[in-house]
């Protein structure tokens, strides 16, 4: 990865740029659109960790992390959840580390949180992301959420 990789917030300055990104026309019923996880940011602010992928002062990407507490503390699988909630690579910049680098940096958040799980769902399908999770390390778990697979990925504190 190049030291030019970094992950920024959304700001007035950067808000247009980020709605504008657009994926690839085959991914697009994949994955929502950067501005609909804007909104559901700004709705579950608690929850939502929104950032911008920039390589130098270009725009490459958005990727959303999510920190979910569920509800019954005495049910072992109701636990501190963290995960990748979107990330959306633009059409022109996709298979280009990008995407490995978004995720990487989530995952130390979640780290840095005292996660030691990462979760993602995705859509299946021929030009879905499945791939990629998997090279990544993440596993399915056999949930779904809706008709979206549900994987993990270990998340070892150091």
């Amino acid at each position: 990865m190049t030291p030019s990789l970094r992950l920024e917030k959304v700001t007035p300055d950067n808000v247009e740029a980020a709605c504008r990104l657009k994926v690839r026309p085959d991914q697009e019923g994949l994955v929502a659109p950067v501005a609909r996880s804007l909104a559901e940011a700004y709705a579950q602010p608690e929850v939502a960790w929104p950032r911008l992928i920039f390589d130098g002062e270009q725009l490459v990407g958005f990727v959303m992390g999510f920190f979910l507490v569920r509800f019954d503390p005495d049910n072992l699988e109701d636990r501190l959840r963290s995960g990748i909630w979107r990330l959306n690579i633009a059409a022109g910049h996709q298979e280009h580390g990008y995407g490995r680098f978004a995720v990487e940096a989530v995952c130390e958040e979640f780290r840095r949180r005292g996660q030691t799980r990462a979760t993602v769902s995705w859509v299946p399908g021929e030009h879905g992301p499945e791939r990629f999770y998997l090279r990544l390390g993440f596993r399915p778990t056999g949930e779904t959420s809706g008709p979206q697979i549900v994987g993990e990925l270990d998340l070892p504190l150091d």
